[in-house]
């Protein structure tokens, strides 16, 4: 079940039993058939182009996704077709070896296509993963509240909480959220007052994907063993309240999703978990919605967050272009707009708290975003907020993510003030 979907065999396996059994399927319906070769298979091959570019159209208009997906995504969608209509022409007369044939073949292509979306978004990194999220199995580590109580002693590993966050006062509806509890806070009854770090998942996620697709806790556990079992806890926050849902963490046409975030979170975590309570001790962190997140929720509420870290967010809450973001994320308000547009908050907002702190980082393949951070940057510092530029490679997904949280843990762990944690 630890077998990479990201890259090594499996995938190479896809691809060609896919080839070869539709080359395969093709040789055997057209034996002995010249009509198959001069129409009907030209029909297919047509066929199977009008279904790639009708599924450019369905993601890129109809479910709004304009990250770049890879070309070969649309040549496995486009074989499906082929697939099938090669089975309906060959059905009658065909030995049982070829009807079984072409279901086999169009589930091998939407197989691939489906493997192909997954490398290239990194969003299921082992089968393991994926039998973990669509069968709702529990994470490793994971431990109820009850079992936590009787946790002591050493270990050289963290445990994560399911919890369900009162949803008071904000009245946000949402999902099971998870928190990560560092090896350090097991070797006493008395409980370390630990930092703490908010992380905030994309559009279109889960709670538990920080965790699944982002690797945050082998991270953790990893930065932990480096530094006599301290890291922050961690807060797999559910930003949206469901999986078609694009709340952009402000109060709106999808709910409350700010005030869960700086209300109901840090309310139940400190009384919970004995944290740290200051601001200076509290970071929020996100990737593609949540970096968007993270530095919104930082510049609006310092009192809250005194630090941040946006990989490869946007410049602001956004559900297009202005007009259409004040229209369907704020019910028209254009003042709620301006309140939680990070540019303009920044314009008009006093000095920060001294020793607040941001971390921007995006792909180098991510120009838009790349041009966001540095402009955010630049009004960051001249509001008296410190941070930091990273550009390192990649493209918009979750294998970014991975490597963008393991580079900015080192840093983010001191500017909380988590124990052992030197200065980077």
């Amino acid at each position: 079940m630890n077998v990479s979907l990201l890259g090594g065999w499996l995938p190479w396996t896809l691809r060609i039993l896919t080839v070869v059994l539709l080359v395969l399927l093709v040789v055997a319906t057209g034996r002995r058939n010249r009509r198959w070769y001069l129409t009907r298979l030209p029909i297919l091959l047509a066929a199977g182009a009008v279904a790639a570019v009708a599924s450019v159209f369905v993601v890129r208009d109809l479910m709004d996704i304009s990250d770049p997906l890879p070309t070969s995504l649309w040549y496995w969608i486009g074989c499906a077709p082929i697939a099938i209509g090669a089975g309906i022409i060959g059905w009658r007369g065909g030995r049982w070896w070829r009807r079984a044939a072409a279901p086999f073949a169009l589930v091998l292509a939407l197989l691939t296509a489906g493997e192909t979306l997954n490398m290239s978004l990194g969003y299921y990194p082992t089968a393991a993963d994926m039998y973990g999220e669509l069968t709702n199995q529990n994470l490793p580590a994971q431990v109820t509240l009850k079992q936590l109580r009787g946790i002591h002693g050493n270990t050289d590993t963290g445990r994560i909480v399911a919890v369900n966050i009162p949803d008071v006062p904000s009245g946000f509806g949402h999902r099971t959220e998870y928190i990560y509890l560092p090896p350090a806070w097991f070797r006493s009854t008395h409980r370390p007052k630990l930092p703490v770090v908010e992380m905030v998942a994309g559009a279109y996620e889960v709670p538990d994907n920080w965790i699944r697709s982002g690797q945050a806790v082998k991270t953790a556990d990893a930065f932990a063993a480096a530094h006599h079992g301290y890291a922050p806890i961690l807060v797999f926050v559910d930003a949206t309240g469901g999986f078609n849902v694009d709340s952009e963490c402000v109060n709106g046409a999808a709910g409350n999703a700010a005030d869960h975030l700086v209300k109901d979170i840090p309310r139940y975590v400190s009384r919970v978990f004995g944290t740290a309570t200051d601001a200076k001790h509290w970071a929020v962190a996100g990737w593609s919605m949540g970096g968007t997140c993270a530095v919104t929720l930082a510049v609006t509420h310092p009192d809250v967050f005194g630090h941040f870290v946006d990989m490869a967010g946007d410049s602001g809450p956004n559900l297009g272009d202005k007009p259409t973001t004040i229209a369907k994320l704020y019910k028209g308000d254009a003042a709620a707009w301006a309140a939680n547009d990070p540019l303009t908050v920044l314009a008009h907002h006093g000095p920060y708290p001294k020793g607040t702190t941001g971390y921007f980082t995006t792909g180098d393949q991510e120009t838009a975003h790349l041009r966001s951070a540095k402009e955010l940057s630049a009004a960051a510092k001249k509001a008296g907020i410190g941070n930091r530029v990273v550009v390192t490679p990649g493209k918009h997904s979750w294998t970014f993510a991975v490597d963008a949280f393991a580079r900015s843990l080192p840093w983010l762990a001191w500017q909380v003030g988590s124990p052992d944690a030197r200065g980077v």
